[in-house]
């Protein structure tokens, strides 16, 4: 006889493999950063959510990609952030339009990197070099 849980997760299998599978293509990544941002939006900076272990499994996910497909040279992007944000007087709220006010705060307190998808929107945002962010 087949566990329960087990039973659930083969019925249901083909709903989660896609936020559990590390993405093999770029639009599969994209899929994934828009299912990591909703689930921030959900879970915001609640450390103890009950999707909270969803949100850092599918983070890893997402930074493993990055690695493999856009390496970058360790940088911190923070400062060059936090320094566009105060010369043009913006909030973490004003900036929905790179990321959600949560994830902003976590790239700008340091627990979170700016990943490519951020850095094209603060290039074009504020049309600067991705230089500026690496």
């Amino acid at each position: 006889m087949m566990n329960t849980v087990v039973q659930q997760a083969i019925a249901h299998w083909h709903f989660v493999a896609p936020v559990l599978t590390e993405p093999s293509n770029e639009s599969e990544y994209d899929a994934l950063v828009d299912t990591l941002n909703e689930l921030l939006d959900v879970t915001g900076d609640d450390e103890y959510h009950p999707l909270s272990g969803l949100v850092d499994r599918i983070g890893d996910l997402v930074h493993a990609y990055e690695q493999r497909h856009y390496p970058m040279p360790k940088g911190d992007g923070r400062n060059a952030l936090a320094f566009l944000m105060q010369q043009h007087g913006l909030t973490q709220s004003d900036l929905s339009d790179v990321a959600s006010q949560s994830v902003i705060s976590e790239i700008l307190n340091g627990n979170r990197q700016l990943n490519i998808h951020h850095i094209k929107a603060l290039v074009q945002r504020f049309g600067v070099s991705a230089d500026a962010f690496l």
